[in-house]
């Protein structure tokens, strides 16, 4: 048996517990750690908008002069999930 050390993609910390599954069955964990800001995450997720790093890479592209469109293709997500982040943003 191969055990796969987890630590927390926020505060680097191990100490990690299970948190059930999620709806497509991927092992949800718990960061145990109160001065943590997350406090569940997977290790791999499905849609590429919960990835860390890609609402940033909306606002650059956007600077860059790139649509909404063409975002949500590069990023492989969604034209409505961009358009959110966007009107959320401070200008």
């Amino acid at each position: 048996m191969v055990l796969i050390p987890v630590t927390c993609p926020d505060c680097k910390g191990e100490n990690i517990g299970k948190n059930g599954h999620d709806q497509k069955g991927v092992q949800r964990y718990i960061c145990r750690n109160a001065e943590c800001a997350r406090k569940t995450f997977a290790l791999e997720y499905t849609y590429n908008a919960y990835v860390k790093g890609v609402k940033e890479s909306i606002y650059e592209h956007t600077v860059n002069g790139n649509g909404t469109l063409a975002i949500a293709r590069l990023l492989k997500i969604s034209k409505n999930t961009v358009t959110a982040a966007l009107k959320k943003s401070n200008p």
